[in-house]
């Protein structure tokens, strides 16, 4: 495999809805430049980008891959991105390893929601886009329509550079609106004269694309006036400038099953996408997560640098780390220095990826995307590289998950096997969390969904061997008080020799909400003793851990101790430690306790069209609505909801929004149970205390 200089290098991320024909449209342009024997579709299993167990059993993509072609002494990179609304993130985390999007749109269903957030990861990247209407042999096909709606959605900009001969069953080629040409047939189309039938049509859009073209270019207007058109150098070189300036969006159409016109959009991404040297100088910090004032060319004499956007867990080669090389050119058995960790590591075998094929190369240019097994500390979102000249990429902003599970080892075995497994997949899947609950003790995994959960535990059996039981979590419910009591905790037990003996007054009153637990001492005259003051506030503090009511924690309330008497023999830091928890049961009686929820903030994006249900069934699960925005086409409803009612939230969307809708939850704060659910909440808990009781006796 030999090395593509930066200037022959394209980096283009393929994202889109769910559905369109991303997988199938990246595998047939390899087919196309020679990269694949044979033709491949997820629908066979046999794509090189969807190589992962569960990705060939449930026929669509959960995590980016690079795949790379050889086309007109270019090298194209695509890095294939997932298109459903749970692994969406996968897309935005591949932008930083890329200089352009393409986005894939489905011809018959238009813009979708995925379309419209991969739009907006580009944005906020400042990338070009580049448009592929795929699936036009689909029935309902309409690419009049879906260029109408792109516009619409997107502005002006959206341009087509070709328009489509025929739709549905008839879709055999296109028209080449730059070369004015037409291109026809299967796999390697025919140039010939635009049919008549056509041409009438295909002017115009061509004179519609010279117009929106010569305006953001004074030389090119000036020659608009002078000639009434462009010539097509011109015309190419313009577009070309227009589309890395974001000015304008050229727009593909094409068939990926059919083959038709993957490689007349072959030709466009390799005239039209910017190469890493258009992208312009490459910018970083001088130290972790700093300010990005350092500037570098792309250029091979600049020091190296390499940001990790990704790594794969491959059962046989171990940890992969594919990387983007930022600047300088990398040789093979490079010894680099990973700037986070300020650890060595050395760079051997590198490759450039094809799915999850390995193909070897010597030496990887400025610009380029390649992959590299085994590194010791690298992970994700880490920047090695010349240790004499440091510099810091910015790591990738990851989804917080939306909702989390208990899980459990099935057997011993199990158990011992789960922890690095788990190690293994956080590495791969960022937006994958583990941890452990400090209050129920439960082992909790999370994600951007309950699919990717229980994908997270099916790769756990398949490719690691663990075996574990997902549980819904336990609520973190917390007790608090909202009246006041004033009490005596007496400890007093006499046996044959020394006997114990504490006594404490307290006053309990509450406390603002997420103010804790506060004690004050304000006894005076001796009446305890300094030394077994803090025995009793310890009382205190671990009878409030195992709770009142229901055996939670409770919460944001003061203690005042203010009097109490001691005996010089039998008194103890023990009798006074069991005093202060006497105390505090006895003011709990009185101090009329309460059961606390956690509240999430709750962000919900749909089609409009859904609002007035997700609304409704948001109110049900006795949310307050806080806000309602419109964005384009969809609706954002935001929302405070206790997470109890927000456990089976994701099948619920995705059932009441056809899959079109998202959410996003964080916690808020903690709030009140109302009295009838806190009835229900402390007399569960008490069967679970009576279980857990006898299972232990």
């Amino acid at each position: 495999m030999k090395a593509y200089e930066s200037a022959f290098l394209r980096n283009l991320v393929v994202a889109g809805h769910g559905g369109c024909g991303k997988t199938t449209l990246t595998a047939t342009a390899l087919f196309n430049a020679g990269a694949l024997a044979r033709p491949a579709s997820v629908e066979e299993g046999n794509t090189p980008t969807d190589f992962d167990e569960e990705e060939i059993h449930r026929r669509f993509s959960i995590s980016a891959a690079v795949a790379f072609a050889e086309w007109n002494q270019h090298k194209l990179n695509f890095i294939d991105s997932p298109g459903l609304n749970m692994f969406i993130h996968e897309a935005a985390l591949a932008m930083a390893a890329a200089e352009a999007v393409l986005l894939v749109v489905d011809a018959a269903a238009g813009v979708e929601v995925q379309t419209e957030k991969v739009w907006e990861f580009a944005a906020e990247r400042n990338l070009p886009v580049l448009i592929a209407v795929n699936r036009l042999d689909r029935d309902r096909a309409d690419a009049e329509t879906v260029l109408t709606e792109l516009k619409e959605r997107f502005g002006r900009g959206i341009v087509a550079a070709q328009l489509p001969l025929g739709s549905a069953a008839d879709f055999n080629g296109v028209i080449d609106l730059v070369t004015m040409k037409a291109r026809q047939g299967e796999g390697k189309t025919r140039e010939a004269d635009i049919p008549s039938a056509h041409a009438e049509a295909a002017k115009t859009a061509h004179e519609a694309l010279v117009e929106l073209v010569a305006e953001g270019d004074d030389a090119l207007m000036e020659e608009f006036f002078d000639r009434g058109t462009i010539g097509i150098e011109h015309l190419e070189s313009g577009l070309r400038s227009a589309t890395g300036q974001r000015r304008l969006f050229p727009v593909f159409f094409t068939s990926s099953a059919e083959n038709i016109a993957i490689d007349a959009l072959l030709d466009g991404l390799v005239k039209f996408a910017p190469s890493p040297l258009d992208a312009g100088a490459v910018r970083g910090a001088s130290q972790p997560d700093g300010e990005l004032t350092v500037e570098r060319p792309v250029d091979d004499h600049q020091p190296l640098s390499l940001y990790v956007f990704k790594t794969i867990a491959d059962p046989f080669a171990g940890r992969v780390s594919l990387f983007k090389v930022k600047t300088g050119c990398v040789k093979n058995d490079a010894m680099v220095i990973n700037f986070n960790k300020q650890a060595p590591e050395k760079l051997a075998h590198l490759s450039v990826m094809q799915g999850k094929q390995a193909v070897a190369v010597t030496e990887l240019h400025a610009g380029d995307i390649g992959g590299v097994a085994k590194l010791k500390d690298t992970v994700t979102g880490e920047t090695l590289g010349d240790k004499s000249a440091a510099i810091f990429y910015s790591r990738p902003r990851v989804p917080e998950a939306a909702i989390q599970f208990a899980i459990e080892a099935k057997s011993r075995g199990d158990e011992d096997k789960l922890g690095a497994a788990l190690h293994k997949m956080l590495e791969e899947d960022l937006a994958l969390s583990f941890n452990r609950d400090a209050q129920t003790r439960e082992f909790l995994l999370g994600g951007t969904g309950q699919q990717h959960v229980e994908i997270a535990v099916a790769k756990l059996k398949n490719r690691h061997h663990v075996e574990v039981a997902l549980k819904a979590p336990k609520v973190a419910y917390r007790e608090t008080i909202v009246g006041k009591a004033d009490v005596q905790g007496r400890y007093k037990k006499q046996t044959g020799g020394h006997g114990q003996f504490g006594d404490c007054k307290i006053r309990m009153e509450p406390l603002p909400r997420g103010a804790g637990f506060e004690f004050v001492n304000e006894v005076f005259g001796g009446a305890i003793p300094k030394n077994f003051i803090p025995a009793v506030e310890k009382g205190i503090q671990e009878a409030a851990q195992r709770g009142y009511l229901a055996g939670y924690p409770v919460v944001d309330f003061r203690v005042i101790l203010y009097d109490g008497s001691y005996h010089d023999v039998d008194s103890s830091e023990m009798a006074f430690k069991v005093a202060g928890s006497l105390a505090f049961k006895n003011a709990m009686e009185q101090a009329r306790p309460t059961l606390l929820e956690p509240v999430m903030r709750v962000e919900v994006q749909a089609p409009a069209e859904f609002a007035g249900d997700l609304i409704g069934d948001l109110n049900g699960r006795r949310g307050r609505i806080e806000g309602l925005d419109a964005r384009e086409h969809t609706e954002v409803i935001r929302a405070l909801v206790p997470l109890a009612e927000m456990l089976n939230y994701q099948s619920d969307l995705t059932s009441k929004t056809q899959g079109r809708g998202t959410f996003h939850m964080e916690f808020s704060h903690y709030d009140v149970v109302p009295q009838q659910a806190a009835a229900k909440i402390v007399a569960s808990a008490k069967i679970d205390h009576s279980e857990m009781a006898a299972e232990a006796s």
